[in-house]
């Protein structure tokens, strides 16, 4: 089987979202999401999973020129034989697991996360990255916007991305809206927004207002086809499984930290300098505890 049909078959998933029906476009997003599962469930546990019945899956393949149902599936399952699992377990879950009751969510919990770790890794490509890094670098600003529980990550992607990057400027400020702090943005800045399932409103309408005003568009999420009123210049995503019944960071977290990374080395000496200044102005101000000091 031709190795690129999967790639291709979700580029032509992602390319008819508009035009399809409610239903369609609500599999379409459950295939494009969760390629794995797709490539291995059934049409029944397929269908049930994405919350659509097994007539918009047919209906779906025949209106992407499949034959059926399992010729959709083919190249997914395909990719699934000749690709790796996402991640090893070591011994120490296992003996987790046999620990008592406790200790089995413990397992379960941290096999998850490593698994959301590695799979949201392995989805980025250097040239996605590279093109979002030179993006902020070439920016005038770079505004930062993120809401509700992702506006922890957005926190902390500030307080370590600003020393490398001083254009970087989180959104909203105290008592605003980011679509406030955007009103005299335009086409020579950039826009990294960050949300998950279920997502921001807010988040949602401040990257519209930014493309209306030719903002660049950096977005960080778990879907490739988020929504359609919009077009990021580049979209990362991660994976957000958890155990629980709120969605896991881990993964976007791995995927900032890479950014952060990227951009610290872009940064080049002008970035080590400014972060060695911060320290040196921090050590001078005695803003972390020292044992000694307390003497």
């Amino acid at each position: 089987m031709d190795p690129t049909l999967k790639s291709r078959t979700i580029a032509r998933l992602k390319a008819a979202l508009p035009e399809l029906s409610p239903q369609m476009r609500t599999a379409a997003k459950y295939i494009v999401d969760h390629q794995g599962p797709f490539g291995i469930d059934s049409i029944r546990a397929t269908a049930k999973n994405a919350g659509v019945s097994t007539y918009s899956l047919i209906r779906l393949a025949e209106r992407l020129g499949f034959s059926g149902f399992d010729d959709l599936r083919a190249p997914f399952r395909h990719a699934l034989a000749t690709t790796g699992t996402l991640a090893h377990v070591p011994g120490w879950i296992e003996e987790l697991r046999r620990s008592g009751a406790t200790g089995q969510v413990l397992a379960d919990a941290a096999h998850n996360t490593l698994s959301v770790v590695q799979t949201s890794l392995e989805r980025q490509s250097p040239e996605a990255m590279e093109r979002a890094v030179s993006m902020a670098l070439g920016a005038r600003k770079v505004y930062l916007t993120a809401m509700r529980s992702s506006w922890g990550l957005a926190y902390h992607f500030h307080y370590i991305g600003r020393m490398a990057l001083t254009s970087l400027e989180l959104i909203p400020h105290h008592m605003n809206s980011a679509i406030d702090d955007l009103n005299a943005s335009g086409p020579d800045d950039a826009l990294i927004a960050i949300t998950v399932t279920p997502y921001s409103r807010e988040t949602i309408e401040a990257c519209e207002f930014a493309q209306s005003r030719g903002v660049k568009l950096i977005l960080i999420t778990d879907s490739e086809v988020m929504a359609s009123n919009f077009s990021p210049e580049v979209t990362l995503v991660a994976s957000t499984i958890s155990t629980h019944h709120f969605g896991s960071f881990a993964g976007v977290m791995a995927v900032l930290e890479t950014l952060l990374a990227i951009l610290v080395k872009q940064g080049g000496d002008a970035a080590a300098k400014r972060i060695a200044s911060y320290e040196a102005l921090r050590r001078e101000h005695n803003v972390y505890w020292s044992a000694q000091a307390k003497r």
